[in-house]
């Protein structure tokens, strides 16, 4: 598992990550305490749902006008489990407070529901199987990763391995780790949906997002930071 490694920068307000936390959390407790009819019926109706129409221009333009666009963002909420949410909640610390410290709150609220929204996206248009629900902030979490390792490509990672008995703490290369992550996160989504009910694309596409997103801000990010510090 990753840990967070802290370094010496001086701290600054964080709330989006907190934020996003409490609301990922918030909305599982409030779902999962439904009756089942009333739970099923809130993930058919906020899930993000495969099947359809080709994705031409009037199909497109009809994603915005019925509300299915919305289920994109709105399926970021939603959590089957109680292990599929606790695993989105721990990375999204790890990663999310660091990237968010260096992004700014506002510039990662984009990040994540963007990110996760167009990851969401990626998931209905690679899954052809017909109505497969699509839920959970997975998507999301790996746009945040995606940032924190374009943001900080020689930073280190604490990694607790068991041996034996023993857990032992070591440091490796965040990029060495989150490589591999994204590699079995691509041989994944080839072999398909067979391999687990995860949307594996999801989470290559939410990846690329925030590279993409972070290489893209950057010039703004270095305003930012020379800004603060008064330069």
């Amino acid at each position: 598992m990753f840990v967070a490694v802290p370094n010496r920068s001086h701290p600054s307000l964080r709330w989006a990550t907190p934020l996003l936390f409490a609301l990922l959390w918030l909305a599982y407790l409030w779902a999962s305490t439904r009756p089942g009819a009333i739970q099923r019926g809130l993930l058919l109706d906020w899930g993000a749902l495969t099947g359809g129409p080709p994705l031409d221009a009037a199909t497109w333009r009809g994603l915005w006008t019925d509300g299915r666009g919305l289920r994109l963002f709105s399926a970021l909420f939603l959590h089957a489990d109680w292990a599929h949410l606790l695993g989105n909640l721990a990375f999204l610390l790890i990663f999310g407070l660091p990237a968010e410290r260096v992004m700014g709150a506002w510039r990662f609220l984009v990040l994540f529901l963007f990110g996760g929204a167009f990851a969401n996206l990626a998931a209905v248009l690679a899954i052809g199987a017909p109505d497969r629900l699509i839920i959970g902030a997975s998507g999301a979490v790996s746009a945040v990763i995606g940032a924190y390792l374009a943001l900080f490509p020689r930073a280190k990672l604490g990694v607790v391995l068991p041996l034996g008995l023993f857990l032992e703490f070591v440091r490796a290369p965040a990029s060495l780790l989150i490589g591999i992550w994204v590699l079995l996160q691509v041989v994944f989504a080839y072999i398909g949906p067979a391999f687990g009910a995860v949307a594996w694309a999801a989470h290559v596409a939410g990846f690329a997002f925030g590279v993409l997103f972070a290489l893209l801000v950057r010039a703004a990010i270095a305003r930012r930071l020379r800004k603060r510090r008064g330069y």
